[in-house]
């Protein structure tokens, strides 16, 4: 039996918590050890301010570019793993924490199950999204069913975020 091809893929990271650049920073590295994946480039971070309650601190944000042997449903149980080594607790919705690790964009393909949609529900929204992603993704990269990331990019509010040097 041969193995599947490798697919392309883009996580979006995030953290607030418990020195966010690091976490941020650590699990970039920590991505390209995941088994049968490779990381292939990252973005820069960027500082955002929150989505939904605003009590709580600025976010850290990256988007990683990886290409995985992985199915889904396997990565996202590693990218679960690995918020859990980063002590996540999901108290509230859009609440604080230590790392958030979506799983962007899974090649060209539309996921919808229970546990996960490809592309992510909102990420033609968001501008700590669309930035790092524009910054690392080939000009023609399209989010299934949304258009071009540059298209995308052009239709959303830039002032809450910032590129870290």
């Amino acid at each position: 039996m041969n193995d599947p091809a490798p697919v392309a893929v883009y996580i979006g990271l995030g953290s607030n918590l418990q020195n966010p650049k690091w976490q941020v920073e650590s699990a970039l590295a920590e991505l390209a050890q995941l088994p049968e994946t490779r990381m292939v480039s990252h973005s820069s971070l960027y500082r955002s301010r929150p989505v939904g309650p605003q009590d709580q601190d600025d976010f850290i944000n990256a988007v990683a570019h990886l290409t995985t042997r992985l199915a889904a449903d396997s990565l996202l149980d590693a990218l679960q793993r690995l918020e859990q080594q980063h002590h996540r607790v999901r108290e509230r919705r859009w609440g604080p924490r230590s790392l958030d690790l979506d799983l962007l964009l899974y090649g060209d393909r539309k996921i919808d199950t229970p546990r996960l949609t490809v592309p992510h529900p909102e990420i033609a929204k968001r501008s700590f999204v669309l930035l790092p992603l524009h910054e690392i993704a080939p000009a023609d990269l399209m989010i299934p069913g949304l258009g071009l990331v540059q298209t995308l990019l052009n239709g959303i509010e830039r002032s809450d975020i910032e590129q870290l040097a």
